[in-house]
């Protein structure tokens, strides 16, 4: 058991500090100087000092003061413990929890010298407190950990009941932009968003569920659940309804899907929230699709393209005419490549115009459309209207359908840069899409120039990145050349709080790029299978998936498995 806090700490605060063993005569001087001048907390003028890290500076604080230093784990804190300290009292004062210990709470802080916070966490739990030091990110962690992102918030609706979205002031989307804070609900939808652009989200899913509302974050491609607060539920209606009005979306409308958008800043970053509701058995899910303006305007170089694939495309962009197709599924990058396309070929002497649905990203210069079928502007109608507007190069965001297909080889076949979409599970089987659509064999081959699939692949976390010696039966089974495996290291991620102890923290994309020429024309005008079409490319040099990713684990920038697992299924339809 330890004394109290005030007793411990030496009236002497330069004693104290000397006691450290970190700082000079001098620098003490300059630190309590600087603190009384700024009038901030010790604390924080000790850490600006920089003359040891946080963590080092508070373990050295911990033995001069008699106090344990801790990086809190789950095994530390106990639920009873927690329940004895208010929320509120929790997220005001930056403290942790733990533990009871023969009477006396244990609490994690970083601040040792705040005796206000002392005080306070002793009125409301009636106890004995004993501090545990411990850095601000590790309690900043352990709060989201247990509380749940936007906990204090919840809270503060709680002590005041407010539990109808009517008894709430509106709020509108001009307030989110310019930071006004002042509904609780408003305060709580803008940590969920922020919580998600710090944690490097795509996509926000709340997801009613019969006694909880769920949310969930998708990191790097895979769904990870958010801790939220337990009495979250009691809150959906007004969290819901909150969103629809910010994306100006009708509050009154539950029974149909509905789409919006709202603008968001964070940290300086322009964040585009795609909004999307659809009514479930336990009320309306929502899904918000963050886009941030500023990732989207790459260079060729920053795709992940090899030296020989960058050399391809950049001929292939800067062709007068044709048809150049992108495949791959849902989330695979497709849009990313196009706006890099567009990016790089943009200039005073182009005139470039986009058919999307919907816009994601806007491109200064460039003329974009978005599709709105309810009023009859389609993929095929707004195409047809463009080249009436004298375009040099045209992308249409996706070919659905013969009419679109049709207008889209008119257009390459007039002299005019086509960019287009198309869901395939590899290059060679766009050609059979299109045959299958519809579109005449030998118009297929005169109008397409090349075609280029993708995949997105997790890249291994810097942090936790390791060697290892893999299984050379795996890599037989998945098709790794056998002949490299002397040659190579492989490398593989522990698990980490960076990467959330997935080992992966980022993607990379993988590509598989087919350009048309003489010897494939016959095949594609014979009406050939996709795989007979791909065996004859690859003879030709054409580098598939899989052997673009394993030049990505030649490189130590992924793993043997993750190649293996985004490229197993296309491997096995196409037989090889």
């Amino acid at each position: 058991m330890t004394m109290a806090i005030a007793d411990t700490i030496p009236a002497d605060l330069r004693q104290l500090l000397q006691q450290t063993g970190l700082f000079t005569d001098l620098q003490i001087s300059e630190v309590l100087t600087n603190q009384l001048t700024a009038a901030q907390p010790l604390i924080i003028s000790l850490v600006k000092s920089r003359v040891a890290t946080e963590e080092k500076l508070l373990q050295a604080l911990a033995t001069a003061l008699h106090l344990p230093f801790t990086r809190i784990t789950d095994k530390e804190i106990d639920a009873t413990a927690r329940a004895k300290v208010p929320t509120k009292v929790v997220f005001q004062h930056n403290v942790m929890p733990m533990r009871q210990e023969n009477g006396t709470l244990i609490v994690a802080a970083n601040d040792p010298f705040n005796l206000t916070m002392l005080e306070a966490v002793r009125l409301v739990t009636k106890s004995r407190v004993q501090l545990a030091l411990c850095t601000e990110a590790d309690i900043a962690k352990a709060l989201k950990r247990y509380y749940g992102v936007g906990a204090e918030t919840l809270d503060e609706l709680l002590q005041k009941n407010v539990l109808d979205i009517d008894e709430i002031e509106m709020v509108t989307k001009d307030d989110l932009e310019s930071g006004d804070q002042e509904a609780s609900v408003v305060k709580f939808v803008n940590q969920i968003i922020g919580e998600a652009y710090k944690e490097r989200a795509t996509d926000i899913h709340m997801e009613p569920m019969e006694n909880d509302l769920r949310i969930r974050y998708r990191v790097d491609g895979a769904l990870h659940q958010t801790p939220v607060p337990a009495y979250l539920k009691r809150f959906q209606a007004a969290i819901i309804s909150r969103i629809k009005v910010m994306a100006n979306m009708d509050i009154a409308e539950r029974r149909l899907p509905q789409d919006g958008r709202i603008n968001v800043r964070s940290g300086g970053a322009e964040i585009d929230v795609r909004v999307s509701t659809i009514p479930t058995a336990y009320g309306e899910s929502v899904s918000l699709r963050l886009l941030t303006r500023s990732n989207i305007f790459l260079g060729l170089e920053s795709l992940g393209l090899n030296k020989e694939n960058e050399k391809t495309v950049r001929k292939l962009i800067d062709l007068p005419h044709g048809i150049i197709l992108v495949t791959g599924p849902t989330g695979s990058g497709k849009s990313t490549s196009l706006y890099a396309f567009l990016s790089t070929i943009n200039s005073i002497d182009q005139r470039i115009i986009t058919i999307e649905e919907p816009v994601e990203y806007e491109l200064p210069g460039v003329n974009q459309i978005s599709v709105k079928s309810e009023i009859g502007l389609t993929f095929a109608s707004g195409l047809r209207h463009i080249l009436r507007q004298d375009p040099d190069i045209i992308m249409v965001g996706e070919v659905r359908d013969l009419e679109t297909a049709e207008i889209a080889i008119r257009a390459a076949l007039t002299g005019h840069l086509v960019f287009s979409t198309l869901h395939t599970n590899d290059a060679p089987g766009a050609i059979t899409r299109l045959i299958d659509m519809g579109i005449e064999p030998f118009l297929v081959s005169s109008s397409v120039e090349a075609l280029m699939a993708q995949r997105l692949i997790r890249t291994l976390c810097k942090s936790c990145k390791e060697e290892y010696k893999p299984d050379p039966e795996f890599l037989r089974e998945v098709g790794f050349p056998m002949e490299d495996i002397g040659r190579v290291k492989f490398y593989r991620g522990r698990g980490c709080e960076d990467c959330r102890f997935t080992g992966f923290k980022g993607r990379s994309a993988i590509y598989e790029i087919l350009v048309m020429s003489e010897a494939l024309r016959p095949l594609i005008i014979e009406r050939a299978s996709s795989a007979a079409i791909k065996h004859l490319a690859c003879t030709h040099g054409m580098r598939t998936l899989r052997d673009d990713g394993w030049e990505k684990v030649k490189q130590g920038i992924t793993t043997v498995e993750e190649v293996a697992r985004v490229t197993q299924e296309d491997e096995e339809l196409t037989g090889t």
